[in-house]
Parts: structure tokens; C-alpha cells; sequence
């Protein structure tokens, strides 16, 4: 399967999560985006989604928020830890998106997931010990929810 994979903020690409899903068969495309400058960000990931047109997107953290204000069509969204209250301006996403989220997370309140999840309909799964949800359970919940 095709996916594209959104960094965070102030992280690059080739990190454990994308990694760990090429490892596990898929194509991953992974594009470096800008961290200071949200709109050239939005630009870089909606130019990769346009070429590759993958089957899913994942976004972790800012490269959440980044995934949600792009036109995805009809892609999969699966959410780490999603910005969205930080950066863009979509307040909602389809109900088919996944979310996957720590309570423990110190960084974006698993508050934030919570809401998102009960405006759109979405499916969150609490996973993880920290914001960066790279352990081997939230892995294994990330490579899970990218299934269809």
C-alpha cells in the first residue's frame, strides 16, 4: 500500500514510524516539510499526495494538523497525536479517519483527540505512553490502523 507520512514538528523524515511501516511492506512517501512556515508545509505535502496519490495518510503531531487541511480525496487519514488546535483551520475530519493518542502525552492534550473525535465521528484508539507513540504497541496500533 501507498502512504504518505507527515513529520512533526521540528522532525525529519526517515524516523521509527515511517520506518516501521516500510519495513512492514508499504511504500512509504516521506517529505520533508517546512517547520516554520505552515502554508509552504501544506504545499510541500498536498504536491506529494498529488503525485503519489497514496491510499493513506498518516500525520503525527503538526504533520496531523498538516494532513488535515490537505485535499486528501478519499485517503485514508490516520492521526498520531494530531496538532489541529495549533495549526491550520480544519476543525473537522471524516469519520473514517483514525486517531491514535497517548493519555500521558505532555505535548498535545489528549483532550484535543477526545473533541476531534466526537465532532467528526472518528475513531479514537488511546495507545502509547508518551506524545511520540513509537513504541512497539503504538506501532503495531499505527501499521493496524492504516489497514483497510
Amino acid at each position: 500500500m501507498k502512504i504518505l507520512f507527515l513529520h512533526g514538528w521540528h522532525s525529519v523524515p526517515g524516523g521509527v514510524k515511517p520506518t516501521y511501516l516500510k519495513e512492514h511492506g508499504h511504500e512509504v512517501i516521506n517529505p520533508a516539510l517546512d517547520d516554520d512556515d505552515f502554508g509552504a508545509a501544506l504545499a510541500t505535502a498536498q504536491a506529494e499526495f498529488d503525485k503519489h496519490q497514496p491510499q493513506v495518510v498518516v500525520g503525527s503531531s503538526r504533520g496531523g494538523a498538516v494532513a488535515m487541511n490537505i485535499n486528501s480525496g478519499d485517503a485514508k487519514l490516520v492521526l498520531l497525536c494530531p496538532a489541529w488546535k495549533k495549526w491550520g483551520t480544519v476543525k473537522t475530519v471524516r469519520p473514517s479517519t483514525v486517531i491514535l493518542h497517548s493519555k500521558n502525552d505532555d505535548v498535545i492534550p489528549f483532550d484535543d483527540s477526545m473533541e476531534l473525535a466526537r465532532v467528526s465521528g472518528a475513531t479514537l484508539i488511546e495507545v502509547g505512553n508518551d506524545h511520540r507513540l513509537a513504541a512497539p504497541d503504538s506501532l503495531k496500533a499505527m501499521l493496524k490502523a492504516c489497514s483497510f
